[in-house]
């Protein structure tokens, strides 16, 4: 008889105001499956960030199908688990954990679920010169989605010079020499203008960081943009390439189908998209622009 009843949870750092617990549980009532998601927040539980492994372990213990890990856990979380799937591997980041016979398996579903927001939301632009910003955790796992969708290079920019350092050799260990590169922000004005796209990955234009990640002018018709943050749905950033005639791609269909595979791995099911692009038009009050699509 096939599983009907599943408890799950998301570890992180502040994740009070998270969707993933409405994304799931929703669609897991419209598939009649009794289904609880639970936050664990790390800043209310007072343990530091390396306390992820006790956490995942009771978690186990206690009778979890799996769990979502996000910042500051993605990378600390991998010492404490039996094995990686071959994305988390590539990427050195999980972002779901999923419990099968006492035995503990990482995955990342970041990078699954940009490349299909991508693939659905902007599916004819070039990619021959693809700017990112931003090389967190989000940065690692939209920059593999980008070379996997077939870019011939992303250049990194971000503020820590290291950080994007290392993002773009890792980037070129795993899908060849040349294909990715660092820079600083002072290089941002001349790589925008020679660039077909750009990707936003930094916390730029959430809520609680309103404003644009860089002068608006360096914005221009031909540029398309893509924006990883969905809360709100329209960014300051996608207002005003809209308005300038860019093609752009909001944040929500990442965070959708990040869910949507995590989904998938915790229960066996098959998750419908659609439903749950709808939800997060609602959940994240906004609809996305027409033709439009993170935890």
């Amino acid at each position: 008889m096939a599983k009907d009843s599943f408890l799950v949870g998301l570890i992180g750092a502040g994740v009070g105001p998270s969707l993933s617990p409405a994304l799931h549980e929703r669609e897991a009532d419209r598939q009649g499956l009794r289904y609880l998601y639970r936050l664990i927040d790390i800043d209310a539980l007072g343990v530091p960030p390396e306390a992820v492994g006790d956490l995942v372990r009771a978690a186990r213990d206690l009778g979890f199908d799996g769990l979502n890990i996000t910042h500051p856990c993605k990378q600390l979380v991998i010492g404490h688990l039996d094995a990686l799937a071959p994305q988390a591997e590539a990427l050195g980041a999980v972002n779901t954990v999923v419990f099968e016979d006492g035995r503990t398996t990482g995955h990342n579903t970041d990078v699954t679920g940009f490349a299909a927001s991508f693939a659905r939301g902007l599916p004819d632009v070039p990619l021959e010169r693809v700017v990112q910003l931003g090389a967190g955790g989000a940065g690692a796992a939209v920059a593999h989605a980008a070379l996997t969708l077939g870019a011939e290079r992303v250049t990194v920019v971000d503020a820590l010079a290291d950080r994007a350092a290392h993002l773009a050799a890792a980037l070129n260990r795993h899908f060849g020499e040349g294909r990715a590169a660092a820079a600083g922000p002072e290089r941002l004005p001349a790589l925008l203008a020679g660039a077909d796209g750009v990707v936003h990955a930094t916390p730029t234009g959430m809520a609680a960081h309103p404003g644009l990640p860089f002068p608006a002018d360096l914005l221009r018709p031909e540029l398309w943009v893509a924006e990883v943050v969905y809360r709100p749905l329209e960014t300051e950033l996608l207002r005003t390439a809209r308005a300038l005639g860019c093609a752009t791609l909001d944040g929500g269909g990442m965070a959708v189908f990040q869910a949507a595979d995590a989904f998938r791995l915790f229960t066996g099911r098959e998750p419908d998209a659609a439903r749950m692009l709808a939800d997060i038009a609602e959940l994240a009050g906004g609809v996305p622009a027409p033709g439009q699509t993170t935890h």
